[in-house]
């Protein structure tokens, strides 16, 4: 599907990943509306791609519908790309006794079922569009993690949260398909998002160094080139690649 001239909504779109996914998008034409918690970060991506401003959490459902129409009143919206995500670290059973439940509870909202409120309302926007090439209504991006197959010491809940992004993949594009909306998801490897940006040199370069090839750190324009592949190959559907440079990661 071309990118050219359709909608798109990215979510965590003010930094990281998000924002070279936006910036991507605009690059190749479409009409890119920013999702973010931080108001301020949406607002000045939008300015500078010529798009759309939504401040709001993924987990809300007045919050994501309001971004996604915003997007389809920019454009027809035919693209999402969740990036949105985080990912504090924390043992099962720490120093200070097990986890406590709502720590967990908070990665699975943010990570899980933003994801999903995001695709879901978006998607039910996508299927009431006229289709466009190959009966073609729209493109999901979702963003799992190679802690998905990998997780680390600390990642119980994280890992558990991009888990659930890689397993609804596949049965997502089986519904979407009939609509002719396509979903994928990217697992990303060790990639240098601002907060890995934010510790010493000799701390990233360690860790780039831990990748097979190419031995650096992911860039997130890496990132958005995949994203770029996954939305315009049509026959692309129900997958998820780990972008990770051959990584494994260690337990810990």
């Amino acid at each position: 599907m071309k990118i050219q001239g359709h909608g798109a909504l990215v979510t965590g779109g003010g930094s990281g990943l998000g924002q070279a996914v936006a910036r991507m998008l605009a690059e190749n034409g479409a009409k890119v509306t920013v999702l973010d918690r931080n108001a301020d970060a949406a607002e000045a991506m939008a300015q500078e791609l010529g798009g759309a401003a939504a401040a709001g959490d993924v987990t809300s459902e007045d919050d994501v519908q309001k971004a996604v129409d915003t997007a389809d009143a920019l454009a027809p919206l035919r693209i999402v790309v969740n990036c949105a995500g985080i990912g504090p670290p924390e043992k099962m059973v720490g120093k200070n006794g097990p986890m406590p439940l709502a720590n967990f509870e908070t990665v699975i909202k943010v990570n899980l079922i933003g994801t999903f409120n995001v695709a879901r309302l978006a998607a039910a926007k996508m299927i009431e569009k006229d289709p466009i090439e190959d009966l073609a209504r729209g493109a999901i991006v979702n963003t799992a993690s190679v802690a998905a197959f990998d997780g680390q010491i600390g990642q119980t809940a994280y890992s558990a949260s991009k888990g659930g992004i890689v397993g609804m993949t596949l049965p997502m594009a089986r519904e979407l398909a009939r609509s002719g909306i396509r979903v994928n998801t990217i697992a990303p490897g060790i990639f240098k998002t601002p907060l890995l940006a934010s510790l010493p040199e000799d701390v990233q370069e360690s860790l780039g160094h831990q990748v097979p090839y190419p031995s650096r750190l992911g860039d997130p324009a890496d990132f958005a080139n995949a994203a770029k592949f996954l939305i315009e190959t049509q026959y692309m559907n129900g997958e998820v690649i780990r972008l990770d440079g051959a990584i494994r990661m260690a337990p810990k």
